[in-house]
This record gives structure tokens, sequence and C-alpha cells, in this order.
């Protein structure tokens, strides 16, 4: 599974050559901010997510109705969604993304690999609140320098959600004016996870931006030890797709504090 961010990247070249961006549509964004969302909640702030296949794991689950996947996990208690709009490897669509939006006024994260702006004026056209950048995308150069990116996106009205995997990522991410810092507990070379990532990370110091934990979560037990590493909030996709009963986990994990 070696190379798979290079994988990714030229997955997303393609989906933008075949036109899988080209949005006509203009909705409207949520009035709620995610990180006063966050800051304001006095239980686990959880950011689930809405996918249906992955690189690791293959099919999760079924493709049936986004909305209400994202309707069971929002009643569950959590305070924004993650949306996949990647096509391959993650069956996700911006259809997908625009069917929960036209429901559903809350904070919307656009999960996507992005390496092209076009995929930035996608997500401003879906109304999107929220965009991911991966900074080991940009340190690898698959894409051209983060800081346009990053600079698009608020232009855009668009908060941005930077990832990084490992100690130079992070310290890179630091650096930039992104909105949010995700520590990624998975390898997105090799696939592998590994929790004390976040850890490992955030022993280094504190940020005062929000940092958000992502991959790997499961249980409330998770969520505590990751909170006590010093997340701020946790992006959980896997581990609620399979589970029978999506709003009573999301309840579980956001109770976990």
């Amino acid at each position: 599974m070696k190379n798979m961010l290079e994988k990714l990247a030229q997955n997303s070249q393609k989906a933008i050559v075949e036109g899988v961006y080209e949005i006509e549509q203009k909705l409207t964004k949520s009035d709620k901010n995610i990180i006063s969302e966050i800051k304001k909640n006095i239980h686990a702030s959880l950011i689930t997510e809405v996918k249906f296949s992955s690189p690791s794991l293959g099919n999760i689950r079924q493709i049936s109705d986004p909305v209400e996947i994202a309707k069971s996990m929002i009643e569950g208690g959590a305070v924004g969604l993650s949306v996949l709009t990647q096509p391959y490897l993650f069956n996700g669509s911006p259809e997908y993304f625009s069917e929960i939006r036209k429901q559903m006024k809350v904070p919307l994260l656009m999960k996507d690999v992005i390496v092209d702006m076009t995929q930035i004026d996608a997500a401003e056209k879906l109304g999107a609140d929220i965009i991911l950048l991966i900074q080991g995308i940009f340190d690898k150069k698959f894409a051209k320098e983060i800081d346009e990116f990053v600079s698009y996106a608020h232009k855009k009205k668009l908060m941005v959600l930077l990832e990084a995997h490992t100690e130079r990522e992070f310290l890179n991410s630091v650096k930039t004016d992104a909105d949010l810092l995700g520590i990624n507990n998975r390898d997105l070379d090799t696939l592998e996870i590994d929790l004390k990532t976040t850890q490992h990370i955030l022993d280094y110091g504190k940020e005062n931006r929000i940092i958000i934990s992502e991959s790997g979560i499961e249980t409330p037990d998770d969520i505590r030890f990751l909170r006590k590493c010093g997340a701020d909030a946790f992006l959980v996709g896997s581990s609620i797709m399979k589970s029978k009963d999506m709003k009573g986990l999301v309840s579980r994990l956001v109770l976990a504090i």
C-alpha cells in the first residue's frame, strides 16, 4: 500500500479531467461556525463522516440515502459533518454533498484530496463551510504552494482544516493561516493507524488553534485518550459508517466527555 498519497493525488487529477467538480448550482453555506460550535460544546465535539468506501477497508457500507445517514449522525450529537466528494476509492460524490446541504444547515466539511483550485470552487458552489487540505500533498509537491490554496479558500469564504501526520508536517501546517489543524492518525502512504500519533505530535506543544484528531477512533476510551493528549475535536468516519446503530454510537462517543 506504499505511495498511496501519490495515488490519491492522481485520482483527484483524474476526477478533475472527467468534470466531477463542474458544479452549476450555488448553495448557501451554514450560518454556524464550526470553531464556535466546538468551543461551546461541553461534551466531545465530533465531526462525523459520510463515506461509503475507503482505500484501507474497501466498501464500508452499502450506498444508501446520504441525507438519512447525516441526520442520524446529527441526532446523535455531532457538531458537524464531513462528506466525501472523491469518487475513486471512497465512492464519494458532490451530489451526496449537495443533497445533504439542501436538507441540513449544520457546518459541512468537503472531504476530498484537493490538488487544484477547481475543487475549492466546487466547495464554494456546494455550500461547504470547510475544506480539507493535506499537508503531505504539498510537502511532496503533488500540488502548488499550500499558502496559495489557503488564501484562495479564504477568498471564497471557506475555512481550512489542514491535516498533518508527522511532526514535520505539523510544524509546516502551523506556519500557515489554516483555521483548524488536523492530526491524521493514519499514515496515508501505508494506511497504517496509530492513535499515539496525536500524542506524539502534541507532545511538542499545544497550538492555540483548534486541533482535530482524525482516523482510528472507535470507542469512548479512544475519545478520552485523545482529549487527554490535547485534541479539541474528533473526526470519526469508518467506525460509525460500519455501525448498525449510527446514532447510538455517535451519542456514546459524544458523551465520552
